[in-house]
């Protein structure tokens, strides 16, 4: 049987361009069962002609249907309904509860659906509404007309003038490294990876901050290492338990947010730091300093790798915190050896890094557009920070540390209120929180969490804690 062309909607008067309509019909039409599979959709001249448009836009809309597995198309036969066309509801994402690694990505997982959560408390970004979203846009169109290829392989290290800047603006931080020290990757989490498969080795054991950040012991626990928890405090790692901890494991690693820690806030202290990395020098033990909050930073805090250099020190930032969860770009800096290996386990484990990406960013930093943008993100976190402080404390959560930068804050809930209870009530509420257990194994963890400070701005996120704590 073939479908005619009397049975397609269509209205010229329809702002929907033609081919869209085309294919909206089509689809409603094999969903609803009124085209049967098998049936003959009219041939491109036809249905052209009956409809009065071009053979192009019908010829457009038959290979939209085509890849959407609706129709089939039989050379020198016509096109026909699928056998099987694909309109049942499909199971999007797997149920990964069982999985190997479902407790350490729990928490990601949540962040990452669209669809569950309307506010984010718990999220580790900023709103999308707060990020560069039409300098980005200026951009692309900027990169589109430039006359170079979009469909080559980058560089070993990553596009050469960006890592150059990179450069200019570690020294802004008293940190000096030539480009050739600079290698590009795909996000923070990528280098951590690379930095991980260099250093580390299974059964190693590895240095992380308690209270610090979960992904870190996701990734560890991915190459096969054995993470030593050492307390967090707000100048830096308590010394006596990082002496400890260095002679009895004899770690290979120490991991560290040594800027606006996730979830404290807080930053290393001068003072600290040089007394940190004797202590890491006196036991052959590499660092890893993740400062992927470093435009945050409005109150120039001491990093190590301006301290030490990079001996024994790896250096890890990003750009995707300030402008783009989606055009993701990561980089590390260390020694010309460590590169060297880094370099090379990169182009074994994915290739190059993207130089239509990195192009991007290049312009966006270079344009003078990311400079506005940070001092903007500056702003507005200043303009809501202590009104959230207030808003918290009026709930009766206490805060140890009011960072003055940054968008975290580490907080202390009522007493008898448990952060993973909370979090479930909250999620009735439609809000994400980020319970405590996910950053710490203190035997407190439970009784903190951390807030992001951007993702308070709703009254409704107030009118859910209430309830929510009302309940626990």
């Amino acid at each position: 049987m073939t479908i005619s062309a009397a049975d397609w909607a269509f209205d010229k008067a329809d702002s929907q361009p033609f081919v869209e309509q085309l294919v909206r019909h089509a689809t409603q039409a094999i969903g609803e069962g009124r085209w049967k599979p098998g049936e003959k959709l009219p041939s491109i001249r036809a249905l052209a002609e009956q409809l009065e448009v071009s053979r192009f836009t019908v010829a457009d809309a038959y290979e939209r249907l085509v890849a959407a597995g609706l129709v089939v198309s039989r050379q020198g036969s016509g096109v026909y309904v699928a056998r099987s066309p694909q309109t049942r509801r499909l199971a999007l994402e797997v149920d990964a509860s069982g999985s190997a690694m479902a407790q350490e990505v729990a928490l990601l997982r949540q962040v990452m659906d669209t669809e569950r959560f309307r506010f984010k408390p718990g999220s580790g970004c900023l709103p999308g509404g707060w990020l560069g979203d039409e300098d980005i846009r200026s951009a692309l169109r900027e990169l589109a007309r430039q006359p170079a290829p979009l469909t080559e392989y980058g560089t070993a290290q990553g596009h050469p003038a960006l890592r150059r800047q990179l450069g200019l603006r570690l020294e802004q931080i008293d940190i000096q490294a030539d480009p050739a020290q600079i290698l590009m990757t795909a996000s923070a989490s990528h280098g951590l990876d690379l930095a991980l498969r260099t250093l580390v080795r299974p059964g190693d054991r590895v240095l992380v901050d308690d209270p610090g950040f979960y992904n870190f012991l996701a990734a560890l626990r991915l190459v096969g290492a054995v993470p030593v928890a050492v307390p967090r405090e707000l100048e830096g790692p308590d010394l006596a338990a990082l002496k400890l901890a260095l002679e009895q494991h004899k770690p290979v690693l120490y991991i560290t947010n040594s800027v606006l820690s996730n979830p404290i806030g807080a930053s290393v202290s001068r003072n600290r730091a040089h007394k940190v990395l004797s202590l890491l020098a006196g036991h052959q033990c590499w660092l890893l300093e993740d400062d992927i909050y470093a435009d945050f930073d409005t109150q120039r805090a001491s990093r190590y790798a301006s301290l030490a250099g990079f001996e024994r020190v790896l250096y890890l930032g990003s750009l995707s915190k300030t402008l783009s969860a989606d055009f993701r770009v990561g980089f590390l800096v260390g020694n010309p050896a460590v590169i060297a290996e880094l370099t090379d386990i990169k182009l074994i484990t994915g290739m190059s890094t993207p130089p239509s990406t990195e192009t991007l960013m290049y312009r966006l930093l270079t344009g003078g557009r990311y400079r506005r943008h940070v001092e903007q993100l500056r702003r507005r976190l200043d303009e809501v920070r202590h009104p959230v402080f207030e808003r918290l404390e009026s709930l009766g959560c206490r805060l140890a540390h009011k960072p003055a930068s940054g968008f975290f804050c580490w907080v202390r809930l009522p007493a008898g209120i448990g952060a993973a209870r909370l979090s479930r009530r909250a999620a009735e509420q439609d809000i994400l929180l980020a319970p405590g257990r996910h950053f710490s194994s203190q035997d407190n963890g439970d009784d903190f969490m951390r807030i992001n400070i951007a993702h308070c701005q709703h009254e409704a996120v107030w009118r859910g804690l209430e309830l929510a704590l009302a309940g626990c």
